[in-house]
């Protein structure tokens, strides 16, 4: 069974890379809800859970919002795993067969 947490880590991931790959123009939530397809209330949960953590912005723009990412957030967290991963041994990296 997986935990509870996984499910809202997968989501978190989808919202934030549409983000990363929407650029800085970002993206309104009714445009990420249509290109995840997913409820715009369970999106809203997501968004501000990664709002809360400093790795989305949010800006009011007339009615809309727009959601973007925080890239300088984003490469500080990278930089933090990168350099406590392994325990603070040597890592061995090997290429993922996956892409974003």
């Amino acid at each position: 069974m997986r935990p509870a947490w996984a499910s809202s880590f997968k989501w978190n991931d989808k919202v934030f890379r549409a983000l990363v790959v929407a650029g800085p123009g970002g993206l309104t939530p009714s445009t990420l809800a249509d290109q995840l397809d997913v409820a715009r209330n369970t999106l809203s949960f997501h968004l501000k859970e990664l709002a809360h953590a400093g790795l989305v912005s949010i800006e009011q723009q007339g009615r809309n919002l727009i959601y973007r990412a925080e890239y300088g957030r984003m490469d500080g967290l990278i930089g933090y795993l990168t350099e406590h991963c392994c325990q603070g041994g040597v890592c061995e990296v090997s290429p993922s067969k996956t892409c974003c």
